[in-house]
């Protein structure tokens, strides 16, 4: 009986272990992507060369196939400089969800949007990409929706 416990256990805690190692490289390439998504900065390694961008915009959809690529379509749509005032990280096998709110100005007028990020990980660099996005609202939407809908959560 303790043997048997003794190698349910071990499994247990071998998985356990990598699972926490995953899980701190996840939330490293997590923080740099926000760091990325605020600064437009790529940290060495973030992106692996050849990473694969499917990007879903509200009414429309774009992909890349390298990494150049996929930073280009985001400077493409939005600056590279802004806010990610709150987040939320998710774990998963291979990679992690990363939910995020941005925030930025451009011109005289500031821009708000919601995007989940799906990330899959290969080596220690994100390779493949799922983006989906609400859309970009200007100040003027983001004061109508604040008028008409009242929000239970931020």
């Amino acid at each position: 009986m303790t043997t048997t416990s003794t190698t349910t256990t071990t499994p247990t805690s071998a998985t356990a272990a990598t699972t926490a190692q995953g899980s701190d490289a996840a939330r490293l390439l997590a923080q740099q992507f926000i760091d990325f998504l605020e600064t437009g900065v790529v940290a060495d390694g973030l992106f692996a060369p050849d990473m694969f961008t499917d990007f879903t915009l509200p009414l429309w959809r774009l992909q890349a196939d390298t990494a150049d690529s996929g930073v280009a379509l985001r400077a493409a749509g939005h600056p590279m400089v802004g806010r990610v005032p709150r987040h939320r990280l998710d774990f998963m096998d291979g990679g992690f969800v990363l939910e995020v709110e941005e925030q930025w100005e451009t011109g005289d007028d500031e821009w708000y949007c919601r995007e989940l990020f799906r990330a899959d990980v290969v080596d220690g660099s994100i390779r493949e990409l799922a983006v989906y996005c609400t859309g970009d609202w200007p100040s003027a939407r983001v004061a109508e929706h604040r008028a008409a809908v009242r929000l239970l959560r931020p």
